[in-house]
């Protein structure tokens, strides 16, 4: 039984996962794929750089909420078993975020994660998302780099994860996801270090 639920997590996450929001409406609406333009990510960033706020913040929203819902149904399912909370958030996290960075649906092309790893933060250890959350936010609203931003964000919740001492393997998998989610910022690392990486805004587009 205990392996059926472990399957039924990777499956349900991974599947889940892969239904990517920026994808579905830079077709339906602006008939565009959004994998085709600007940086060619089908994440939020793209998403609100290439098309503003209009519809921007579904994608955000959507990204957070898809992780969420699963995380706590596999995450209650978990610990009933006495499986644990944690693990059940944190493998099922890692399958969502592996769906929606190489999604069936989409030739195995998706976004970069970010969003799905701040969500799994949160329902991991509510301490870690509001420290990772503050880094995000101070430095978007001081420097301005999304890519940096998000990848410092996540690399403290991590570190804060094991300062927590939460569930070990949780800890892990967590730690594996933002190694994993920063590799697949690697061209915004370069553009980084090129000084050439677009600034973040708040507001609608900008020509």
């Amino acid at each position: 039984m205990h392996i059926l639920i472990w399957f039924l997590a990777a499956a349900c996450g991974y599947l889940v996962g892969g239904v990517n929001l920026a994808i579905v409406l830079s077709r339906l609406i602006y008939h565009q794929d959004i994998r085709e333009a600007g940086s060619k990510n089908p994440g939020f960033t793209n998403f609100k750089r290439l098309y503003g706020n209009r519809y921007a913040w579904f994608v955000f929203v959507f990204d957070l909420t898809k992780a969420a819902v699963l995380c706590v149904i596999f995450g209650l399912i978990f610990k009933s078993m006495g499986l644990g909370w944690q693990r059940g958030v944190a493998f099922t996290g890692l399958f969502v975020m592996l769906g929606h960075s190489f999604p069936v649906y989409y030739r195995f092309e998706g976004g970069k994660g970010f969003l799905v790893c701040l969500s799994m933060l949160w329902l991991l250890d509510w301490r870690a998302g509001a420290i990772g959350t503050g880094v995000m936010v101070v430095l978007l609203l001081t420097l301005k780099y999304m890519s940096l931003a998000t990848m410092s964000a996540l690399t403290v919740g991590a570190v804060c994860l094991f300062l927590f001492k939460a569930d070990v393997l949780a800890a892990v998998i967590n730690a594996c996801c933002v190694l994993f989610m920063i590799w697949r910022h690697r061209e915004n690392i370069r553009r980084l270090l090129a000084g050439t990486e677009s600034k973040f805004s708040f507001g609608s587009k900008k020509k």
